[in-house]
């Protein structure tokens, strides 16, 4: 955990003291992603090649305290000419909780075009609370960050879902707890580079005001097997749009069986 500030070393000291003797959390079935699983993304902004997204789930699973998690980084960066008029060096850490889906730690490194965001971020579960380097917040049960609710929407069970259908999430961002919820539309086939995938298609609901203009200017397909990976995701932000493409992938699961020719 070398990215973590000694801040929240101490919290997680705390935390881990202040722990009742008997783990009581919920036990989610995950078939969607395992240690080792890699994604790769290009990701778009109208007609340009704008940069590339990676998300990994790193082989080891790390301890914390008596509960084992997937560390999960996620990183993002611009490239070619939009590299050189607006500059993104992101990384997204998530320590997950392997049985209940949920963070312990969270870490956020943000810059873009000279805007710069050190953040980490201790849950305690037990007591409900999420601590930054700023304060400390009362969270719902199984509040999410911005990366283990990505992975938790994977484990979502669309089998007997109808379009509308909303599945309830809370998140939290910049000490603040708000709903991520996500509305099931249908379903769709997708061509992609590596053939075409019957797909899942949902909405997330979004923060509206800071980076989207309205709460569902954005749309995920995944794909409709038992991984759920995301094939393709489409947005309308405040300067404009933006679309990211799967264009490679290794370490899953299960089967792509989703994947029609």
């Amino acid at each position: 955990m070398k990215y973590l500030h000694l801040k929240s070393l101490l919290l997680l000291i705390l935390l881990w003291q202040s722990a009742p003797a008997q783990d009581k959390f919920r036990n989610v079935k995950n078939e969607a992603f395992k240690a080792g699983e890699i994604l790769k993304y290009r990701i778009h902004y109208g007609f340009m090649d704008a940069g590339e997204a990676i998300l990994e789930v790193k082989d080891e699973l790390h301890p914390v305290g008596s509960r084992k998690t997937f560390h999960v980084v996620g990183t993002g960066r611009t490239k070619g000419a939009f590299d050189w008029f607006f500059k993104v060096r992101d990384r997204y850490e998530s320590y997950i909780d392997t049985e209940a889906i949920m963070p312990w730690i969270f870490i956020r490194r943000v810059d873009e075009g000279g805007y710069t965001i050190n953040q980490n971020v201790t849950f305690n579960h037990y007591k409900k609370t999420a601590s930054s380097e700023k304060m400390t917040v009362p969270v719902p049960e199984y509040v999410q960050d911005l990366v283990s609710a990505f992975y938790y929407a994977r484990t979502l069970d669309f089998t007997h879902a109808a379009a509308g259908d909303v599945f309830p999430i809370n998140a939290y961002l910049d000490d603040e707890v708000f709903s991520m919820n996500v509305k099931y539309v249908g379903k769709e086939k997708i061509k992609t580079t590596f053939g075409t995938f019957n797909c899942i298609k949902f909405r997330p609901m979004l923060l509206e005001g800071r980076v989207f203009k309205e709460e569902e200017d954005m749309t995920i397909w995944v794909t409709d097997d038992k991984n759920r990976i995301v094939v393709r995701a489409e947005a309308e932000i405040l300067v404009g749009s933006i679309k990211m493409d799967l264009k490679g992938y290794s370490g899953l699961a299960n089967p792509l069986t989703s994947k029609t020719k």
